[in-house]
């Protein structure tokens, strides 16, 4: 599995989640606590993403572990992002391991991760996959279950369609499609982060300055509280920022 976290909040350096806190992202990746058999290490790649000033992600990525990477360190260090996204990657068994195939995926204004694997891959979801105009899947950048998740995240918002309905709706939809999937997604808005946990972890903590959601706590922080299984959680940027939990045995595909 991989590890990934988001932030929402004040403007800040993605530095600490990712590099020097007591189990950063960078730990993570060579020394995870929490792969659930899904793999030992997550060197397959990594990826950060903030927004601009302009609304639109800019974002960071490579095929190697990030242990080996020399420019994102300092990079990390001058960037200050009101939201950010940032994973690393461990490679399901046949699929490729390439830069394209590493999150965060953005487009329009939107970064989404994808911790977990589906199931049956892909035949099993290729039910759904058909539902996507050709194109779409033409321009997948890698042939990955995590590309595909975010093609059919990225059509299903098109049009202004609430993203905690969409990211829901994908959940209980890849669920029913391939059954025992690991699912838990980000989506990050600049003003929203989605999570989801499904049959993984995730945790999140809440201060004055802002909201970290991570598969691992980087820290050792009493105020990190588990997200339960088959939830949702809900960070909107606001005064106070608000956090909201949900489950998702209720359906909100249609919200």
């Amino acid at each position: 599995m991989c590890r990934h976290l988001a932030y929402l909040g004040e403007p800040c350096s993605p530095s600490e989640a990712v590099f020097t806190a007591p189990h950063s992202l960078l730990v993570q990746s060579y020394a995870p606590k929490d792969m659930r058999r899904g793999g030992t290490v997550n060197a397959d790649g990594f990826g950060l993403g903030w927004f601009a000033g302009d609304g639109r992600p800019a974002r960071y990525r490579r095929a190697s572990p990030l242990w080996t990477d020399e420019n994102l360190p300092r990079l990390a260090e001058t960037v200050r992002a009101g939201t950010f996204v940032a994973a690393v990657r461990s490679g399901t068994t046949g699929m490729p391991v390439t830069e394209a195939a590493c999150a965060p995926f953005a487009g329009e204004r939107w970064l989404f991760s994808h911790n977990g694997v589906v199931r049956g891959w892909p035949a099993s979801v290729a039910g759904l996959a058909e539902k996507l105009p050709v194109t779409e899947l033409l321009r997948l950048e890698a042939p990955t279950d995590s590309a595909l998740l975010w093609a059919l995240l990225r059509d299903r918002l098109r049009g202004g369609a609430d993203p905690v309905g969409v990211v829901a709706g994908l959940v209980t939809d890849v669920e029913r499609a391939a059954p025992g999937s690991r699912l838990n997604l980000l989506l990050a808005g600049e003003d929203v982060v989605i999570g989801t946990a499904w049959t993984h972890a995730l945790s999140v903590r809440t201060t004055g300055a802002g909201v970290l959601l991570a598969s691992e706590p980087p820290d050792d922080d009493p105020g990190w509280r588990p997200v339960p299984d088959r939830h949702l959680v809900v960070a909107r940027r606001g005064t106070p920022h608000t956090v909201e939990v949900l489950s998702l045995d209720e359906d909100r595909s249609q919200a």
